[in-house]
């Protein structure tokens, strides 16, 4: 008797606790994560009453086909490093410069050193956005294993969108102690 007892207070508890852990279990699922397929940005801003006149767009100056694949490159910003890696989930150096190149209908090799043999080598004094940076990283390594988009050039400061392991996809200079050192050659493709 006692048994039966401690068996439907059971029971009776049960639909008790399953809604407890259905309500508490709610909301920690992992949000998806979604990216926009666009290259650019819309904002509206509404303005006063009189009606302002068309602003045109600025001329790109220099290579759009340069600006077009800059841009491409940059949508990936923060992608954290995977070796092998082509997506916004992880991408490598290589695959970097190998999607921004494709979507842009370059075809170009898809590992660093092999890029290295592509193109028109040019003195750093020469480079223009678009052009590629290739490094030697590895102290034992005796072949390129890193590669850089040249973005854009102010004076002798010259910037470039890479992928780094500790970092991910970010932007860097090439006056920065590391990447000056390492730095191999560069090349003009476009």
């Amino acid at each position: 008797m006692l048994q039966e007892k401690n068996y439907s207070w059971m029971l009776r508890k049960v639909p008790y606790l399953l809604i407890l852990l259905i309500l508490f279990s709610c909301g920690s699922a992992k949000k998806k994560r979604t990216y926009s397929k666009s290259k650019s940005r819309t904002v509206t801003v509404e303005g006063s009453a009189e009606e302002a006149p068309p602003i045109e767009e600025p001329k790109k100056k220099g290579n759009s086909k340069a600006e077009d694949i800059i841009s491409t490159a940059m949508t990936f910003s923060g992608t954290r490093y995977k070796f092998g890696g082509t997506t916004k989930k992880g991408m490598d150096c290589s695959g970097l410069v190998y999607v921004a190149l494709k979507e842009n209908e370059v075809l170009f090799p898809r590992v660093s050193y092999q890029m290295a043999e592509e193109g028109k080598r040019i003195k750093v004094g020469q480079v223009q956005k678009g052009d590629l940076l290739f490094f030697k990283t590895s102290k034992s390594g005796k072949r390129i294993n890193h590669v850089g988009l040249v973005v854009d050039v102010q004076g002798k400061d010259i910037k470039f969108i890479h992928s780094t392991t500790s970092r991910g996809v970010i932007v860097s200079s090439l006056r920065e102690g590391f990447w000056n050192y390492s730095f191999v050659k560069a090349m003009r493709i476009l």
